[in-house]
């Protein structure tokens, strides 16, 4: 089973972190990777939200569920305040390669003046790239601590 993770060192307490998971504003602030925007159509911290991601530029191949667009549906299966969170994600597309459930693990655990923030993803479907999907992971991981860090935070 393909397993994808990244990891990132935020200069912010644990639960200060935590709040910009489980704030809809923050969300869609800082989770759209670099040369994507996003909005929500539904949100609920403990349960979960459906997220459409536009891409600037969109790739030549089109996006997962349209040609300029991804969707991700995601249930939160596990909220630990502070701690750790577990989703569900699938993505609406006709294209079997992005078929089945991706479950994606965020831990947040306290260092010397920070959170280590990491992430785990298992499931992968094939048709997101490893390469993309680092990246990807990372530039979401480098706008979360760009949020948290630079006082754009939810308090």
């Amino acid at each position: 089973m393909r397993v994808d993770a990244a990891s990132r060192f935020i200069a912010a307490e644990p639960d200060d972190v935590f709040r910009a998971f489980v704030d809809p504003v923050a969300v869609v602030a800082w989770l759209p990777p670099d040369g994507m925007t996003a909005r929500l159509e539904r949100f609920d911290a403990a349960a979960g939200y459906r997220m459409v991601l536009t891409y600037d530029e969109p790739p030549a191949q089109g996006g997962k569920a349209t040609a300029e667009s991804d969707v991700a549906d995601v249930r939160r299966i596990a909220v630990e305040v502070g701690e750790r969170i577990v989703e569900e994600v699938d993505f609406p597309s006709d294209d079997p390669a992005f078929a089945g459930t991706m479950t994606m693990t965020w831990t947040f655990t306290e260092g010397d003046g920070g959170t280590y923030v990491d992430v785990v993803a298992t499931g992968v479907p094939p048709g997101i790239d490893p390469d993309d999907h680092a990246a990807g992971l990372a530039s979401s991981l480098s706008n979360l601590a760009r949020f948290v860090e630079g006082g754009s935070g939810i308090r």
